[in-house]
């Protein structure tokens, strides 16, 4: 027997091989390309997580900026005028590292501070806020995600300003939000371990809690009586209070609790830190 066959010396064709075998069929449409991915999936040729990183680079290329920007109204920006002392606490409360610096409204943007500067300012070296701006970025909001992502990478840039066809500043997006449509969300020290439990006591008047916990469970758990009438989750709750999706640190007072939005993006809300807060006879709580 000819000692070449593959299957007589039990040489068996790579994972890298297959692939590209099935790849030769040549897909003629992005329909044809997701079936094709989903077959390999079906014959463990990609796991869950590859097949879902190439469908997000599949979207990617396909979507625009407008599509995941953070709105203008959401945008935590600094204003020039104000004193160092007086925006310092806002950018610890907020906890980005990146600010985009207006002078007088958020469509006169003069530059982008970064977070780690201001370590300059507390080592008590000569500190001017204008001469450690970096140069901000502008891009349209028609701009394809894969062109900003290359556009990012070669410029090193992490933020850039979404302006619409007036050329009005209508929000701003970052690296992190176009490579999260790749590879899902990225983590933060405000994420839950997927098998975590959606309601963590912290201590006897605090609790951590994912946003999408049934109302039902809340009550049963926290001694709560809100109703479910209306909403299903307790993130319901919070976007029917804010009236919008509301952003990281902002707090809502609904009747003896108090929520703070621990993690959110510009589509969704995660995590909220309660807080059981003493109330008098009348209801009104005490400080």
């Amino acid at each position: 027997m000819d000692g070449s066959d593959s299957s007589s010396n039990g040489n068996k064709p790579t994972l890298l091989e297959r692939l590209s075998m099935m790849l030769l069929r040549e897909p003629e449409d992005r329909e044809q390309l997701i079936a094709l991915l989903y077959s390999a999936y079906e014959r463990n040729l990609l796991d869950a997580d590859a097949l879902s990183m190439m469908e997000g680079v599949i979207q990617v290329s396909e979507s625009q900026v407008r599509e995941i920007m953070i709105p203008r109204a959401q945008m935590d920006v600094i204003d020039i005028s104000q004193p160092l002392e007086r925006f310092v606490p806002f950018i610890i409360e907020t906890a980005h590292s990146r600010f985009p610096v207006i002078d007088g409204d958020k469509d006169n943007i003069i530059g982008i501070l970064l977070a780690k500067d201001l370590l300059r300012y507390y080592a008590g070296q000569e500190f001017e806020l204008r001469d450690m701006l970096r140069p901000a970025v502008f891009v349209p909001e028609s701009k394809r995600l894969n062109v900003l992502l290359r556009d990012f990478r070669s410029n090193h840039n992490h933020l850039a300003l979404v302006v619409d066809e007036y050329g009005g500043v209508c929000g701003m997006v970052t690296i992190e939000d176009v490579l999260e449509q790749i590879v899902g969300d990225i983590a933060d020290e405000f994420d839950f371990d997927e098998d975590e439990d959606n309601i963590i006591r912290k201590d006897d008047s605090h609790w951590r809690v994912k946003a999408d916990t049934d109302i039902a469970d809340f009550n049963a758990e926290l001694g709560s009586d809100f109703s479910d009438e209306e909403y299903d989750t307790i993130g319901g709750l919070i976007l029917k209070t804010a009236g919008q999706l509301p952003r990281r640190g902002e707090q809502f007072q609904v009747g003896a609790w108090k929520f703070t939005v621990q993690r959110a993006d510009s589509r969704r809300l995660y995590s909220l830190l309660v807080e059981h807060v003493k109330q008098d006879a009348e209801g009104t709580a005490l400080v």
